[in-house]
């Protein structure tokens, strides 16, 4: 699939947030989001998002956009907050269309959205009982509200989608951990039904980040089965601990899938040394094209507005190591 619309420098979407942003004052949020976007030029991503600045965590783009869920002030327990659904979902109109054009007018760089997967947000957000047949009905319900999404995302010119899925790198273990209310098999069949539309504008990549870590040790025939599940374009994989298990999640990965590997630890803020980095990309150039290829952060550095990963000037520090590295890998021309 190798052509000129790989995206070579990304990252997950979520930027570190100004000190004292509120998602409570919109003429603040748009003037973070207008300097997070000369910040992302600057820093030359081949991308640019909004930084998540108008939402409260990575999940927010759709659990504020549509009916049927109910806040509750129980913590999960990867420490989120927990929403649980007492309907099946309606849309109450686009979710993050209007954000993205804007962004389309304030750099020819192309935008980037980024939304939490139907499978994720039905896995931990149903509960028997309270209006919703099944988590496999309500992660239908959510996969047609996210397709619609998808489909007017590219119309209003954004050219790289990101669906999340934390949970799914933890099934392909040797030893899968609990999938939560959505089996494997449930959960590939309602992700795969949000990404369409099968047919892709030039330049178009909808991609999936099916976690933030790799498992201990990867079960080969578990990550085919994801692959093979779930027709994204791209898969944005973890590459910064130098395992052999995140080398076999791309081994796995078909010839016709673009990927982007997380090559820094957005979690650290000690900069990884660039030589054991390009060690580890020459190692992936041994069985995969790296024209298929991009590089970003291992996740977002701020998936929750409250909890920050790094400061702001070790984000930095990690976003230019980024772009260091893929010039390392493709020149200076992308």
């Amino acid at each position: 699939m190798a052509d000129t619309f790989n995206y070579r420098i990304d990252h997950h979407g979520s930027l570190v947030r100004p000190a004292g942003l509120s998602t409570a004052d919109p003429e603040a949020v748009d003037t973070a989001v207008r300097e997070a976007v000369a910040y992302q030029r600057k820093l030359r991503s081949t991308v640019v998002t909004d930084g998540d600045f108008p939402r409260e965590d990575f999940r927010s783009a759709v659990l504020d956009g549509v009916s049927g869920f109910r806040r509750t002030d129980e913590a999960a327990p990867d420490g989120l907050v927990r929403w649980i659904a007492e309907s099946l979902p309606k849309a109450n109109g686009p979710l993050l269309a209007d954000r993205a054009a804007q962004l389309a007018e304030l750099t020819v760089i192309a935008p980037k959205a980024t939304l939490p997967s139907p499978a994720y947000l039905a896995a931990t957000t149903y509960r028997p009982g309270l209006g919703v047949s099944s988590a496999r009905e309500l992660g239908e319900a959510l996969a047609e509200i996210v397709r619609a999404e998808i489909e007017l995302l590219i119309a209003k010119g954004v050219r790289l989608i990101q669906l999340d899925n934390p949970l799914l790198l933890a099934q392909l273990g040797t030893d899968p951990a609990d999938p939560g209310a959505l089996s494997f098999a449930d959960a590939l069949a309602v992700d795969a039904l949000a990404v369409g539309p099968d047919e892709r504008p030039d330049g178009v990549r909808i991609g999936l980040a099916p976690g933030w870590s790799a498992p201990h040790e990867v079960d080969r025939a578990r990550a085919e089965q994801l692959y093979a599940g779930i027709g994204a374009d791209r898969w944005i994989l973890p590459f910064d601990q130098g395992t052999q298990a995140e080398l076999d999640l791309v081994k796995a990965l078909p010839d016709d899938r673009d990927f982007c590997l997380g090559v820094v630890d957005a979690t650290a803020p000690e900069l990884e040394d660039i030589d054991t980095v390009m060690s580890r990309m020459d190692a992936v150039g041994e069985f995969k094209d790296l024209e298929d290829g991009a590089v970003s952060p291992s996740r977002g550095f701020a998936d929750v507005a409250s909890r920050p990963l790094l400061t702001a000037e070790d984000q930095r520090r990690k976003l230019v190591l980024v772009e260091t590295i893929a010039r390392y890998c493709w020149g200076n021309e992308f």
